[in-house]
């Protein structure tokens, strides 16, 4: 992007986030909440605290992650539990488990905004977030969050154009969601199996695989790594065996199609 552009974006989404007057941000860490969270500080100062989920369904190290980068940017962070595996509807994995997540996940936002008296709950949903399936949008809707991404009409090219424009070293950073995302529908999300994904995933990310993922399918762990790093992935097949069953799986497959953002939600197809 031209810098008169990114200019221009940085300006729509600076008054997108003002016209609130002060905000709690949903801040996973990833780089869409990071934008609007380093904005939100920059527009708002004292007046906007950002605040991280922490349950069984987001790795640990997401959170540790977040904590880190809000301490280096300078705006104020919190992190509050999360229990959306106690309700039923969620662990129970329908195609719209997003939705009851979300639904946990802004209840405690905007118990939080009230605490501390700001008038608005943000969160990271884009313009090209539009066009994927995302249930959990609703929730944040229905609870009366705003997206100032959206509504600044940026999508993921701009969003990370911008973070790299105001220094955030997660302007790169490949999308994080949350690990009952490795789950098929109608698989039920249990603790137990949300921890053997994380560690299994930080089985390849020890082998310096960035962006993969590890589908849970009961004893079999289906590894979707970058299309490019297939061949590299095959010549480390021992490797990626003897860490995913230390992980707990029985079986291990490489997906041929490599990986690919939100696979599971063929299914829906």
């Amino acid at each position: 992007m031209a810098v008169a552009e990114v200019q221009a974006c940085l300006a729509s989404l600076e008054a997108a986030v003002g016209r609130h007057g002060s905000a709690v941000v949903a801040f996973s860490g990833g780089v869409d909440s990071a934008l609007v969270a380093a904005v939100a500080h920059r527009v708002l100062g004292p007046r906007m605290l950002a605040v991280t989920a922490h349950s069984p369904s987001l790795p640990a190290r997401d959170r540790d992650e977040a904590a880190a980068l809000a301490a280096e940017v300078g705006f104020p962070h919190r992190v509050v539990e999360t229990h959306e595996l106690a309700n039923p509807a969620y662990a129970a994995n329908p195609a719209n488990r997003c939705y009851f997540c979300k639904d946990e996940l802004f209840t405690h936002l905007g118990a939080v905004a009230r605490e501390h008296g700001l008038a608005a709950v943000l969160d990271g949903f884009n313009a090209d977030d539009r066009h994927d399936h995302r249930p959990g949008h609703q929730a944040a809707l229905a609870h009366g969050a705003a997206s100032p991404l959206a509504e600044a009409g940026l999508g993921k090219a701009e969003v990370r154009a911008l973070a790299r424009h105001l220094g955030l070293r997660v302007w790169d950073r490949p999308a994080a969601p949350c690990l009952a995302s490795r789950i098929p529908y109608g698989t039920p999300v249990t603790p137990e199996a949300l921890a053997r994904i994380e560690a299994a995933e930080q089985v390849l990310r020890g082998l310096g695989v960035l962006g993969g993922r590890v589908r849970h399918h009961g004893d079999v762990a289906r590894v979707e790594v970058p299309p490019d790093q297939l061949a590299w992935a095959f010549s480390q097949r021992e490797a990626l065996v003897v860490g995913l069953k230390a992980a707990g799986y029985l079986f291990v497959a490489l997906d041929l199609e490599g990986y690919r953002l939100g696979s599971l939600n063929a299914a829906l197809r």
